[in-house]
């Protein structure tokens, strides 16, 4: 299972569901670019801590950029921004979940429900 950030964002916030949807999934996965963002929004160092301590706890795997997920993720800009309004960092997750065949676990069905093929699990807090 691939994570998308706002997932991981609710579990932090103490959302039950969310804790159950990490808790229940056999392979925790996410993209580098959602460990990025998880590392950006911490306001001090001792919060980074906290996250990467999270993430080794619940033994999360995270899954780097590769050529194919970069090239993958342009094609997504390309062919789907202008009618979702499609982000930069959605389109690298969505490349990832593609690439590795994981589905992904997001609450943000909008920018993803276009992409054929894409494995969706949807949460709803």
């Amino acid at each position: 299972m691939l994570f998308d950030t706002d997932i991981l964002i609710w579990f932090q916030k103490r959302n039950a569901k969310a804790a159950q949807c990490i808790d229940a999934a056999q392979r925790r996965c996410i993209s580098v670019l959602t460990y990025m963002e998880l590392l950006q929004c911490p306001q001090s160092k001792e919060q980074q801590r906290l996250a990467k301590d999270f993430l080794a706890e619940f033994n999360f795997t995270i899954l780097p950029m590769t050529e194919n997920i970069g090239h993958r993720a342009s094609i997504y800009i390309e062919d789907y921004s202008l009618a979702t309004g499609m982000r930069t960092g959605d389109a690298i997750v969505a490349a990832t979940a593609m690439e590795r065949n994981l589905e992904l676990m997001t609450g943000n069905r909008k920018h993803f429900k276009s992409i054929p093929g894409l494995k969706l699990k949807l949460f709803r807090p």
